[in-house]
């Protein structure tokens, strides 16, 4: 039989791993991006886009946040635009 304070341990344990959210939130993410003005830039700040949308010379990069996502407009390696969206809760 499972002893019960192992079975409540991992019980706690699950939920409290399920409560963690890693991701920043929409204002850290575009504090960390201040200033950007270059996709390179864009990339060593923040990393790989969770979304990466392309139209010729236009990207649109996507990243989630805990209360929703922020995306950069980018054309020819120029951030142009900064935008957030959704609260990320349903």
């Amino acid at each position: 039989m499972i002893d019960r304070r192992l079975f409540l341990a991992a019980g706690v344990a699950a939920m409290v791993l399920a409560g963690c959210d890693q991701s920043p939130s929409k204002a850290e993410i575009l504090k960390k991006a201040e200033g950007v003005k270059t996709k390179a830039e864009l990339e060593k700040v923040l990393g790989k886009p969770a979304e990466l949308d392309k139209v010729g010379p236009i990207e649109k990069w996507t990243y989630k946040a805990s209360d929703g996502s922020v995306t950069y407009i980018i054309v020819a390696d120029q951030v142009t635009l900064d935008m957030t969206g959704g609260s990320g809760k349903k």
